[in-house]
C-alpha cells in the first residue's frame, strides 16, 4: 500500500512531520491545564516565591493561551484548504520549550520537594511535575530537534542561506 503517489515519499513524510510537530502532538488543552496547575501550585506556594517566579508563571500562562490560539488559527486555514508548512518548525520550538519552562518553574517553585517522587513520605502537594519535568525534557528533541527546527525556519520561512 502506498500513502501518496509514487515518488513522492519524501512530499508524504514532510506532511506528516509538519502535523508532528506543529499540529497534533501537543493539544492546546494540555497545555492551557498544566499552566493552570501551576497557577494553582504557585498560589498555594506564593509565600515562599519571589516576584521573578510570579512573573514566570503569568508569561507561562499567557504562553499557553498564545499556543491555544496559534492552534485555532492553524486549524482554521486547513479548513480553508491550505497546509502546514515549514512555519509548524515555529510550533514545536513554542510548545517544546514551553512545556520545559512550565515544569523548571514548578520545580523551582517547590523547591526541594520537587525532587520528591510522588510516594514519597513528604511528597503531599508535589503533584506529577517531577515525571512531566523528565518528560518535557525529551520535547526539544523528538519530532525533530529544536536545532533542526531553527535550520528549518532560518531556509524556509527566512530565506537564509544553508
Amino acid at each position: 500500500n502506498l500513502l501518496g503517489p509514487e515518488g513522492e515519499g519524501w512530499s508524504v513524510a514532510m506532511s506528516t512531520a509538519g502535523f508532528e510537530r506543529g499540529l497534533m502532538l501537543r493539544s492546546p488543552a494540555r497545555f492551557q491545564s498544566t499552566a493552570g496547575k501551576l497557577v494553582a501550585l504557585y498560589r498555594e506556594n506564593a509565600d515562599g516565591c519571589d516576584a521573578s517566579l510570579r512573573r514566570r508563571v503569568i508569561e507561562c500562562w499567557i504562553a499557553a493561551e498564545a499556543y491555544t490560539l496559534e492552534t485555532y488559527r492553524t486549524v482554521s486555514r486547513l479548513l480553508a484548504g491550505g497546509k502546514i508548512g515549514a512555519e509548524a518548525s515555529l510550533n514545536k520550538i513554542f510548545w517544546s520549550e514551553l512545556d520545559l519552562r512550565m515544569h523548571e518553574t514548578a520545580l523551582e517553585i517547590l523547591g526541594w520537594r520537587g525532587e520528591l517522587l510522588p510516594e514519597a513520605e513528604l511528597s503531599t502537594g508535589v503533584g506529577d511535575w517531577l515525571d512531566g519535568y523528565y518528560f518535557a525534557l525529551a520535547g526539544p528533541i523528538y519530532a525533530g530537534t529544536n536545532e533542526i527546527q531553527r535550520n528549518v525556519i532560518a531556509e524556509r520561512l527566512l530565506g537564509l542561506p544553508r
